[in-house]
């Protein structure tokens, strides 16, 4: 339920606050703010970071989104976003995440960078961010979506923080003279059977583009990509549906493995 309030911004991120905070998931937000309103769908984010802030999250990076072309397909959209990460989405490797923190999760495959230094270059290239990186690691990122059935536009993903849930980072950071991140292949088992492939190359053909493309959009927004944050560069291939326990393990070439266990919660039933 919105506040009532004619500005579409505040009432889309009342509307979004709302599904957060109970769990339920709500209409699109496309009515409050126009299916590709860029701007709007910024400025929702934005107020819904700064909330995030006051409410003691705290930033650790960001993550870009609708970089693959079968995702792309999957969600029914046809450009990049981005979003924030805090340091409440990170989960340890191969620790068990319940599936009630989270209302309608999939689960994708990727690349993450760890920022060396400051990205403040507004000419920044996928050559010249490389060197702005310390290292790259396996990822799994659990997207998820407060809008109910996944029924987004373009600007409900934008608002709703890149429909973004949790990640996993893996144990092993690989400097990117040791790895090109563009030739990456990736399999993604769930309980052991292949359930998604692809490359770094599905990642805007090469997931350094996706990150140089991340620092000049961030530097127009006002908020440069900074030292220490942590950058999902993107999915590698089709994200699966995650409804029921499973493990899920991705194997990147090049750069190891990271896993996942989801769980439902046990019911304690009565005596």
């Amino acid at each position: 339920m919105t506040t009532g309030t004619t500005d579409p911004v505040a009432a889309a991120v009342d509307r979004l606050r709302t599904a957060a905070r109970t769990r339920t998931p709500c209409p699109p937000v496309r009515d409050l703010i126009g299916p590709d309103d860029e701007a709007l769908a910024y400025a929702v984010q934005r107020q819904l970071t700064e909330a995030g802030v006051r409410d003691g999250r705290r930033p650790v990076g960001r993550k870009v989104g609708l970089t693959s072309p079968a995702v792309q397909r999957q969600l029914g959209v046809d450009r990049p976003d981005f979003g924030m990460l805090f340091d409440d989405m990170a989960c340890v490797e191969s620790a068990v995440i319940r599936l009630d923190r989270l209302l309608q999760p999939r689960v994708e495959a990727e690349i993450a960078f760890v920022l060396a230094d400051d990205v403040v270059d507004p000419g920044v290239t996928a050559v010249t961010v490389r060197r702005r990186v310390a290292y790259a690691v396996a990822a799994l990122e659990i997207v998820d979506s407060r809008i109910a059935g996944w029924d987004i536009s373009f600007a409900d993903t934008v608002a709703d923080n890149g429909s973004s849930g949790l990640f996993v980072l893996g144990a092993d950071g690989v400097p990117l003279d040791a790895v090109e991140p563009a030739a990456v292949q990736m399999t993604m088992f769930v309980d052991g059977v292949p359930a998604s492939t692809g490359s770094g190359a599905a990642c805007l053909g090469d997931p350094l583009e996706a990150l140089a493309w991340l620092a000049r959009t961030a530097l127009v927004h006002g908020d440069p990509l900074r030292a220490g944050d942590v950058v999902l560069s993107g999915a590698l291939g089709p994200m699966v549906r995650v409804d029921q326990a499973m493990h899920v393990r991705a194997d990147l070439t090049g750069l190891g493995s990271v896993e996942a266990t989801f769980t439902t919660p046990v019911t304690k039933g009565g005596s």
